[in-house]
């Protein structure tokens, strides 16, 4: 910055113009110095003895400050027309946040109180909480779809309170009821309705997470827990699309135990899988397989889906044991192959019957019902069917066409939002 001084000077009238230039950290040094000062004096005058107080509002004032509270978008109208601005063709899986969350508390006597919508954006969390400390956390995944007249569709959001219930008291925290949990969805589906691909391109994705907030030291349940729910746009999980996965039969590492909390779906089961997951996407595969843990030889699960094996007109799933996630997907493609006369088979499925399958397809909400292609066991690569006439396709498309209105919902699954 340049500065036009002018100096006179005291033995004569002549005036000299000069120019300086001024170094601005100076004055930056100088503003902090004044606004130090101006805080330190005011806070020493108005609370003397309360400094303390003053000091935790002041670090709360800049978590506030450092939050992208998305307060500049434009908030939604809820037009059929309304867009938000993406680019909806090439939409894939990851976090492209929508403008609203929804927050709910919960303290020691067990009830939540009202929840409300809120700007996406960071939250303050304290370091010891529990969630952060000993992991006590479940969430849950579920999806909006946009039918041609502008009305959004959700799949099944009962069976997710129901399945975030029962992983609460495993991991022994309250939890919202169904009510609550469905009204949190329905309100995150509304108020975000601009970021709801348009039909055929995709879906929103909604996050519904329950946690355990409250401070602890020491092994024990969280004094406090936070319900929070959010959303983004998502496309297709795999970068595959809908073509069909390469899996790889992992027999190193394993998902989950008997006794343990592999049954529910906790925060803790996932980031374990990381390792396994990475080390195989590095080889070319999509996902991997895991094994049974005791006897490495029954299919379980892939990382994030369960799996079918078809032979002929039986379609077999690893049972639910406990340590296996009950997956909402699944049960929904069980009985829709039951109605289309196939023999839907729960059992322990040995790893063999899977080498000698016709079709393998794995299902969940993030990932839809996705045919395999391939599987590789030790060093036996397998090839299975994948065409459109495939048992896999055939279910897919039923359940795509309840999902998003263009089948006629005949088992009340879908839930509509004017």
């Amino acid at each position: 910055m340049v500065m036009d001084e002018d100096v006179e000077k005291t033995n004569d009238v002549e005036r000299t113009h000069r120019t300086e230039v001024v170094d601005p950290t100076k004055h930056l040094h100088l503003t902090w110095l004044s606004l130090l000062k101006f805080i330190t004096r005011n806070i020493w005058s108005s609370h003397k003895g309360n400094c303390k107080l003053k000091l935790q509002s002041f670090s709360k004032y800049n978590a506030q400050a450092a939050t992208p509270l998305r307060e500049e978008r434009k908030k939604p109208t809820n037009q059929d027309d309304e867009y938000a601005d993406l680019d909806w063709d090439n939409l894939g899986f990851g976090l492209t946040p929508a403008d609203y969350m929804y927050v709910m508390k919960c303290s020691k006597d067990g009830e939540f109180t009202k929840g409300e919508l809120s700007p996406f954006g960071n939250i303050q969390l304290s370091p010891s909480a529990g969630v952060l400390n000993y992991g006590q956390g479940v969430y849950e995944g579920t999806k909006a779809y946009r039918k041609d007249n502008g009305k959004l569709l959700l799949f099944r959001p009962d069976q997710n309170a129901i399945r975030m219930q029962i992983g609460a008291e495993r991991m022994l925290m309250p939890s919202p009821s169904v009510d609550q949990f469905v009204d949190a969805v329905k309100q995150i589906a509304s108020a975000n309705k601009r970021w709801v691909p348009p039909p055929g391109k995709g879906s929103l994705y909604i996050r519904p997470l329950l946690m355990g907030s409250g401070p602890v030291l020491g092994l024990a349940p969280a004094p406090e827990y936070t319900f929070i729910v959010y959303a983004s746009p998502v496309g297709n999980y795999f970068k595959e699309g809908i073509a069909a996965l390469n899996l790889f039969v992992e027999e190193e590492y394993v998902r989950a135990a008997p006794g343990g909390a592999g049954g529910v779906k906790s925060i803790t089961n996932y980031a374990p899988v990381l390792k396994a997951l990475s080390r195989a996407k590095s080889r070319g595969f999509s996902d991997i397989l895991y094994l049974d843990a005791v006897k490495k030889k029954y299919l379980e699960e892939a990382s994030s889906c369960n799996v079918f094996v078809v032979k002929g007109r039986t379609i077999s799933t690893p049972a639910t044991n406990g340590t296996i996630l009950e997956g909402i997907t699944r049960k929904s493609v069980m009985e829709i192959a039951s109605d289309q006369g196939y023999k839907v088979v729960e059992k322990a499925v040995h790893v063999d019957e899977v080498i000698d399958a016709d079709e393998v397809f794995c299902t969940g909400t993030a990932v839809g019902v996705a045919p395999v292609g391939t599987i590789t066991y030790k060093d036996k690569r397998v090839e299975y069917e994948t065409g459109d006439e495939s048992v896999c396709q055939k279910l897919r498309s039923v359940l795509v066409g309840i999902k998003t209105g263009t089948i006629e919902d005949t088992k009340g699954w879908v839930s509509c939002i004017n």
